[in-house]
């Protein structure tokens, strides 16, 4: 069955340059990625609380968004977008670190639970809804009971980045399909990749 199409993408992150380079703010380097693959630029826009940025994959018109207040707060940013835009939460894809696969390991996901994840907690609050899409970008997790706050807000080694990054190019590669709601087919597409 086709979902809608997809009309926001939101990367997870915290702002400021002590936290660009963790773990934690692997959904901001996925949306900088796309924005950079379709030569466009982010822009604050403080109405919103965020860096927004508007792009157009094959016909198909997407904003994507940065959220300018920490994670814990990311829904204030999502819910004013979305509202302002009339976009529905089965038409947004939040892009976040994901503890529970291994590093650059990608996953869509639509629906389900927070995990924990504080960003997800309060977009799911904001909107009232857990019927978004999830792209999980696996940033792994060492101590299996739990690998607390140090390791979220810590940066990767050069090879768990690499592994990330590549893992985020080929989230990319698929978004025509997610864009255009054919998840399934972009789910078949990363989900069987080694």
């Amino acid at each position: 069955m086709a979902t809608p199409p997809i009309k926001l993408i939101v990367g997870l992150g915290n702002p400021g340059n002590d936290y660009e380079a963790t773990r934690h703010n692997t959904g901001f380097w996925f949306v900088d990625r796309l924005a950079q693959r379709h030569n466009q630029l982010f822009k604050t826009d403080s109405r919103h609380h965020g860096a927004i940025c508007k792009l157009s994959i094959h016909g198909q018109e997407c904003r994507l968004l940065k959220p300018t207040t920490f994670m814990n707060r990311s829904g204030q940013s999502v819910s004013s977008l979305a509202n302002y835009f009339r976009i529905t939460p089965e038409e947004i894809l939040v892009a976040h670190d994901e503890l529970d696969l291994l590093s650059g390991e990608i996953r869509l996901k639509t629906g389900g639970g927070h995990a924990g994840h504080n960003g997800l907690r309060d977009i799911m609050s904001a909107l009232g809804s857990r019927e978004f899409h999830r792209l999980r970008i696996g940033i792994d997790q060492p101590n299996r009971r739990g690998p607390g706050v140090d390791f979220v807000l810590g940066r990767p080694s050069k090879v768990e980045r690499e592994a990330i990054m590549d893992g985020i190019d080929r989230a990319i590669d698929c978004m025509e399909e997610v864009i255009s709601g054919r998840l399934q087919q972009a789910m078949n597409q990363l989900h069987t990749r080694r």
